[in-house]
């Protein structure tokens, strides 16, 4: 199964939390290795479209909020560097829609 090309990614989850640096739990220097920043975040959000375009989804769980999937693949970067990683889509119960939750590194590929 695909995640539709009218999946929600909320630009909040890409300039407040995935581009900005946490002290625990930060992505925003693994994707700045591939050239995503805040300045550019709409970069970002096209490769996540990319990615699901190109991937399919994999079950991962279901629960209160709806079902969750997962789409592993290479995040096509800015520069000539991708990322290999496991992107969080959440179907939700309330409505249907596809959502974006996260991204983490794909450890599959890096052991």
């Amino acid at each position: 199964m695909k995640i539709p090309d009218n999946a929600i990614i909320p630009d909040a989850k890409l300039t407040r939390y995935l581009l900005v640096f946490h002290v625990r739990n930060d992505k925003s220097q693994f994707l700045a290795r591939a050239g995503f920043t805040l300045e550019n975040s709409e970069r970002l959000d096209a490769a996540l479209r990319q990615l699901i375009a190109s991937n399919e989804a994999i079950y991962d769980r279901t629960d209160k909020y709806g079902t969750y999937y997962q789409v592993k693949g290479v995040l096509l970067g800015v520069y000539p560097v991708n990322l290999d990683i496991v992107s969080v889509w959440l179907c939700r119960k309330t409505d249907g829609q596809f959502q974006f939750i996260t991204l983490v590194p794909n450890k599959e590929l890096t052991s």
